[in-house]
């Protein structure tokens, strides 16, 4: 029997189990090639705000604050990303993961704080949703 939800959605057994619960971390084999440290990102966006700003009148301490703000529409392909690191030195592969660039260990993920978040989603869902079948 079909059954909507207040969405309209289909939440009928067969809707249900198209999808899964379960989550695996993917892994990435990373080719032989080192990337060259350009094809790691795209700052086009970013370096033409940078360049506006730099042109406006603006006081400095507004035009720091802009710039620092436009860095957040760089682009970065973590695909070549976790290539360039499989070639990196120890030292770049240290901090790479201090940035958050790569994950390699979940316990080092969880002590930097970047699993937090999924934690404070799945909270917010288990309070919204309730705990469904499992709880």
């Amino acid at each position: 029997m079909k059954q909507i939800d207040l969405f309209g959605r289909d939440s009928s057994e067969d809707q249900q189990q198209k999808y899964s619960t379960k989550i695996e971390a993917p892994v990435y084999e990373p080719k032989n090639k080192k990337p060259h440290l350009l094809e790691l990102r795209d700052h086009s966006k970013t370096l033409r705000l940078v360049k506006e700003i730099d042109a406006s009148g603006l006081p400095e301490e507004e035009k720091e604050f802009l710039r620092a703000a436009a860095t957040r529409h760089t682009v970065f392909n973590y695909e070549k990303i976790a290539d360039y690191y499989a070639h990196a030195s120890p030292e770049m592969q240290e901090l790479m993961e201090n940035s958050g660039l790569v994950i390699i260990d979940f316990k080092k993920a969880v002590e930097r704080g970047y699993v937090r978040v999924c934690e404070e989603i799945r909270d917010q869902f288990l309070t919204e949703y309730g705990q469904g079948d499992e709880g």
